[in-house]
């Protein structure tokens, strides 16, 4: 399995950035898809995750300014940053999570790949 992301780079504040992810290797079909980030010194953070179904969750710090989207054809994910903040700087990981119970957390649940990472920055 590779997820490959890319669409970082650097942007002033308020600007916006779209994060792309292929995902290969095998059917995500039953995979939620999903972008965490981390900034140096930091622990790694939950920004958005999709259900296949098209059921999104956001980390609170990003919420009404990130989009995620999915294209199940094409195994993609994407992440449109909006409104972007210095904060927002950080390396930003793909990942798919391997859906197992029918309630689902997309926020904690256990995530089985992960990309390479591609970096943000935002300036003031």
């Amino acid at each position: 399995v590779q997820l490959q992301a890319s669409g970082g780079g650097s942007v002033q504040a308020g600007g916006s950035l779209r994060l792309s992810c292929a995902a290969s290797g095998r059917s995500f079909g039953s995979y939620a898809l999903g972008w965490f980030r981390q900034a140096p010194g930091e622990d790694r953070e939950f920004v958005a995750a999709i259900m296949w179904s098209g059921g999104t969750d956001y980390g609170y710090s990003v919420k009404g300014r990130f989009s995620i989207s999915r294209d199940n054809a094409k195994n993609m994910v994407y992440l449109q940053m909006n409104g972007l903040k210095p904060e927002d700087t950080a390396v930003y990981y793909c990942t798919a999570g391997a859906i197992r119970s029918i309630v689902v957390d997309l926020r904690r649940m256990k995530y089985d790949y992960w990309g390479q990472g591609t970096l943000v920055t935002v300036s003031s």
